[in-house]
């Protein structure tokens, strides 16, 4: 009798642990969203940090023709040492692009902010390629994952995520012509 008490205290102390646990990690979860909603957007560093990733040395290390020369040129084994180098580094460009996706999401939620209908317009458009871009960063990088851990297979082509980031970029560049567009919502933002 004594012993399934024991037992049974054990199992409540267990279970009380795992509901104190989840109540931590729900209040750090609300924390952190409430923290975000109501962080000031910097639009800026989000246009910036948009136009700095080097697209052309992404397509570089993705290029079929690239990862074919090197399977011809060098052994099987520096072959994969190679590729794995070259696909960690696609892999870190991707997340970057999906970093660049949300940077892109802030400016189009902050133009759909304006009086204009237009830059209303264009930020919707702004915002709609920031979330495929940001798919298309998820999609990349689980494929480039594969390939990270399996150099040795024959490469599958990889969805177009350097045409959805130009894309993305002509939408902004759209958004920045207007005369209101983003330069004044980064300029009445940041003062």
């Amino acid at each position: 009798m004594e012993q399934g008490v024991a037992t049974l205290a054990q199992a409540l102390i267990a279970a009380w642990s795992l509901v104190a646990v989840a109540f931590f990690a729900l209040g750090i979860l609300v924390y952190v969203v409430i923290r975000r909603r109501t962080r000031a957007v910097d639009l800026e560093r989000a246009v910036n940090d948009f136009r700095s990733l080097d697209i052309e040395a992404f397509r570089n290390l993705v290029d079929p023709s690239e990862e074919a020369f090197l399977r011809d040129n060098l052994s099987p084994g520096k072959f994969r040492a190679i590729k794995r180098q070259r696909m960690w580094a696609a892999l870190i460009y991707a997340w970057e692009a999906g970093r660049a996706a949300a940077a892109l999401a802030k400016v189009g939620q902050a133009a759909q902010q304006s009086l204009d209908p237009e830059i209303v317009a264009s930020g919707v458009q702004v915002t709609e390629n920031a979330f495929r871009l940001r798919w298309q960063t998820v999609r990349v990088s689980l494929h480039l994952l594969t390939e990270v851990l399996l150099p040795g297979l024959s490469s599958r082509p990889l969805p177009s995520l350097a045409d959805q980031y130009e894309r993305a970029a002509e939408t902004l560049f759209r958004l920045g012509r207007f005369p209101s567009g983003v330069r004044k919502l980064v300029r009445s933002k940041s003062a």
